[in-house]
């Protein structure tokens, strides 16, 4: 990895299978699925699988975000401040001892805020109104989530969103990483948030024919699409120096980062462009394939996703793939859309931390295009000294992160 050294020293989370970031780790290593009927309004939805956070509203009405900041914020902000507010305890960072010029965020965003949008429409198409609410725009726009963690915790470093579909947590992180390799800040809250269980956003992707019916099932024969969620996840990073300097506690380092672009179809996957991502990410740490232990996978469990994933995968670790553990975390919590690179390095962190890899549950039969160790259902116990995160989007937009043991 070029330049400084960068290190995380908090972790926060928001999902259908835990409220914090502890939470999900554990229902991971359980093997719980937060994913089941919708209780929202589904009208004439056919789909009526998803990733709900349950007691939401609990959890913002017992949090510290001021009512009168409430009000311009849409669902997707809320659960980024939420998992930023995490992190920074986590980190035991003391904001009013530190400088907030070079503090920032960087809090990635595959949609928007889609229930300020889906409410603006049933003002004005279903009840006829004349106006609908005067804080839409600042509550839906998807860099929206960046400015209110900024604001809510005084951050005046470098601060923007990042929007890459289902790659913007890593893509978030990766562009972090860069401003703390720059000198731009010490310290980046880096992440991404998604809170697609909305009635708009579940229609538009039930036509698209990707979505499952009954379960999320990575990697075996009978999948049969992906299941959407509701979600977010913050990392805060820091550069090395700073962080032993006060005396933080480091949960991992970042090894390295790879970006590519298939340059190929809006929604079709190519196998090169996920090769070039993981093989950029492991010549940025510096790291021969043989010493990755963990593959937390894209792994969407749709036909395409993980048959081409399989063989980036093979195509980059070559015999060393079958000694690797594989798993989609995503058959517990969902596709979280723009939080699941960042719910997703919380298994990383965590398997690195624990020793344990987290599994790939539902997994009911082999499928010969998907020959690899998925972790079939159960945890299992092996040292992790390094796991990397694949992300993998509409639009060919490739990104992957190496974490290793400090």
């Amino acid at each position: 990895m070029t330049g400084r050294r960068i290190v995380i020293t908090g972790l926060g989370g928001l999902c259908a299978i835990g409220s914090d970031a502890d939470a999900i780790w554990q229902s991971m290593c359980a093997g719980r699925c937060g994913l089941g009927p919708l209780t929202i309004d589904r009208r004439d939805l056919k789909t009526n699988i998803g990733g709900e956070i349950g007691a939401i509203e609990d959890i913002i009405e017992y949090s510290d975000i001021d009512p009168r900041r409430r009000v311009t914020m849409g669902r997707f902000s809320v659960l980024a401040v939420l998992a930023a507010g995490e992190a920074l305890a986590a980190s035991g960072l003391d904001l009013s001892t530190t400088d907030p010029a070079r503090i920032g965020a960087a809090i990635g965003v595959a949609v928007w805020g889609s229930d300020a949008v889906d409410e603006s429409y049933r003002d004005v198409f279903l009840e006829g109104k004349k106006r609908t609410n005067i804080l839409t725009v600042p509550r839906a726009m998807p860099s929206a989530p960046a400015g209110q963690v900024s604001m809510q915790y005084g951050l005046r470093g470098p601060v923007f969103g990042v929007t890459s579909a289902c790659s913007s947590s890593n893509h978030a992180i990766s562009a972090a990483i860069d401003q703390l390799r720059l000198g731009r800040a010490d310290i980046m809250l880096a992440g991404g948030t998604d809170t697609p269980m909305q009635y708009g956003i579940l229609k538009v992707w039930e036509l698209l024919r990707v979505l499952a019916r009954q379960a999320c099932r990575p990697f075996s024969a009978d999948r049969d699409g992906l299941v959407l969620a509701d979600g977010a996840g913050v990392a805060v990073l820091e550069t090395f120096e700073h962080a032993t300097a006060r005396n933080a506690p480091i949960l991992a380092e970042i090894a390295g980062c790879g970006l590519s672009a298939d340059a190929g179809d809006i929604v079709s996957p190519t196998v090169e462009g996920p090769t070039a991502a993981m093989q950029a990410c492991l010549d940025d740490a510096g790291l021969a394939a043989g010493a990755v232990d963990y593959v937390n996978a894209h792994g969407t469990a749709t036909k395409a996703n993980d048959r081409i994933e399989t063989q980036a995968i093979r195509a980059v670790f070559g015999d060393h793939a079958d000694r690797l553990s594989v798993s989609s975390t995503k058959s517990m919590h969902g596709h979280c859309l723009g939080a699941s690179g960042a719910i997703e390095l919380i298994a990383c962190v965590n398997a690195i931390r624990h020793g344990v890899v987290p599994p790939t549950i539902g997994y009911t039969t082999p499928d010969p295009e998907c020959d690899l160790d998925v972790t079939a259902n159960e945890a299992r116990e092996r040292p992790v000294n390094v796991a990397i995160s694949n992300a993998f989007a509409f639009g060919g937009m490739n990104a992957v992160i190496a974490v290793r043991k400090v």
